[in-house]
């Protein structure tokens, strides 16, 4: 294999006074190098003014950033919460009736409210994952103390003191059950007890038997499906919320949370097409 001088590009008959003409150029090339890297990092240096100015400009997009962002995991997260005891409570519906019969013969025993909630609660939860039972008796710490509130602020019902049948599931959800032995009304706070708002729409979920004709079904649905109009859906939320779940189940949001006087705060107005505020 033939010698190859790298700074001449020839081979072993180049004279050492080539080589040391080599050696020389390398080791000037080293200084060069040393002066541009100084000067280079000298013109990228920063002042602490700049520095300083810089930061404040990151911390103000992140305050204007961070809080709308917050807010979107947010709901995202109760989205999520809501759809899964929906389709919970479905599946406990088919596995219970496909124990005891169909729903509508549960209660042929059954004279009073209380045992038409306790019989259902117990059949549906028999198929839930439950870490408490509070069953028909009050007060026993499934649901936040006092009335819940409707989204508008009022004062609503107060499920810890009522003949409901409470639990809270694995995962920290309230939920009562009631029915009058046809019509079934399913209250869920995914916030559990002592926690969240404790409001219709925001952090409390209505379910219900009663179809888009208000026909009673072996079906759970999300309450106000029966809502005919999309301005009449988005009235009703806007004021009591216990219609909600329809609009998150159906459109996979809970962007009602960001209106105004009914308007997005880009000014927009929600439709049946386009039921997001972006």
């Amino acid at each position: 294999m033939t010698n190859i001088d790298f700074c001449t590009g020839r081979g072993a008959e180049a004279s050492h006074s080539k080589g040391f003409k080599c050696l020389k150029r390398v080791f000037n090339f080293k200084n060069l190098f040393t002066t541009h890297n100084s000067q280079f990092t000298k013109a990228i240096a920063f002042t602490l003014a700049e520095t300083l100015i810089v930061m404040g400009i990151i911390g103000v997009v992140a305050a204007l950033t961070l809080p709308n962002l917050n807010s979107s995991t947010g709901d995202k997260e109760k989205v999520a919460k809501v759809k899964k005891i929906y389709q919970n409570l479905n599946d406990a519906l088919g596995r219970a009736e496909a124990v005891y019969g169909p729903y509508e013969t549960w209660y042929t025993n059954d004279t009073t409210e209380a045992q038409r909630n306790k019989r259902l609660g117990e059949r549906m939860t028999e198929f839930m994952k439950v870490s408490k039972t509070c069953g028909i008796e009050p007060n026993k710490g499934c649901f936040t103390k006092g009335s819940e509130k409707y989204f508008n602020g009022e004062n609503s019902v107060n499920y810890e003191a009522s003949n409901r049948y409470k639990i809270i599931t694995v995962d920290g959800t309230s939920i009562a059950f009631s029915t009058n032995g046809s019509s079934l009304g399913v209250v869920v706070d995914i916030d559990g007890p002592n926690n969240g708002l404790y409001t219709n729409g925001k952090d409390v979920f209505n379910f219900t038997n009663l179809d888009v004709n208000r026909e009673y079904c072996n079906v759970i649905y999300p309450s106000g499906i029966d809502i005919k109009t999309f301005d009449s859906l988005l009235t009703n939320i806007t004021k009591f919320g216990t219609i909600a779940a329809t609009w998150v189940i159906n459109y996979d949001n809970m962007d009602y949370l960001k209106l105004k006087n009914g308007k997005c705060p880009n000014g927009t107005v929600p439709t049946e097409s386009n039921p997001r505020c972006k």
